[in-house]
């Protein structure tokens, strides 16, 4: 399947068969593929936690208010970022590049970020929602049904897996095979609505 026929089909899927178990060839590709998702600076600052143990995915179908699709996806991907990434040796996030970038960029990151809670915050989300279209649309052109979560109680979700103090979750994703056809698309908002040229009206 072509990139644009993947964007076209993608659904949300509610129902998956419990039975069914994504090849481990095919889950190492997928999680290859979401890390060519781009991220500011290179700095890769998504966490992935794939969750397998199934009690806890039994906990977390709890925490996630009883749907059944935390429990039955063949994969069940927390997707998480680490918000001080920006502070932990960034130098090691350039080290394949020319002298030359490493020069410019490593010493432009710490202070774009030092002191700005909100920035290290909005970062961590724009990268996790980079990482997680990047393994929506990966999943669907390899075959697979999905479906993007944030009905979760995330204080729960984050003691369920020991989360970092300077980490933050951001949603869950589900990947297998449906067993049941998901609703009808509900419908767009009008495109002048959404579509602004220069700027929003005075």
């Amino acid at each position: 399947m072509d990139t644009l026929e993947a964007i076209r089909t993608r659904r949300s899927v509610k129902h998956f068969d419990p039975a069914f178990e994504i090849p481990a060839a095919d889950e190492k590709q997928l999680l290859n593929l979401m890390r060519q998702a781009p991220t500011s600076f290179n700095m890769q600052n998504w966490r992935i936690v794939n969750v397998k143990d199934k009690k806890l995915r039994e906990d977390m179908c709890e925490a996630a208010w009883g749907q059944k699709q935390v429990r039955d996806a063949s994969l069940l991907l927390l997707m998480c970022a680490d918000i001080h990434a920006w502070d932990k040796s960034p130098e090691r996030y350039w080290t394949d590049a020319p002298k030359e970038a490493q020069d410019v960029l490593v010493p432009m990151i710490k202070p774009f970020y030092e002191g700005r809670e909100w920035q290290q915050r909005d970062e961590a989300m724009r990268s996790i929602g980079i990482a997680a279209q990047t393994l929506l649309l990966g999943a669907t052109a390899m075959g697979y049904d999905t479906c993007p979560m944030i009905g979760f109680d995330p204080d729960k979700i984050a003691a369920l897996i020991n989360l970092p103090q300077d980490h933050a979750v951001g949603l869950m994703i589900t990947i297998g095979k449906a067993t049941k056809e998901p609703w009808p698309k509900p419908g767009y908002l009008d495109d002048d609505e959404v579509f602004i040229t220069d700027r929003f009206a005075g």
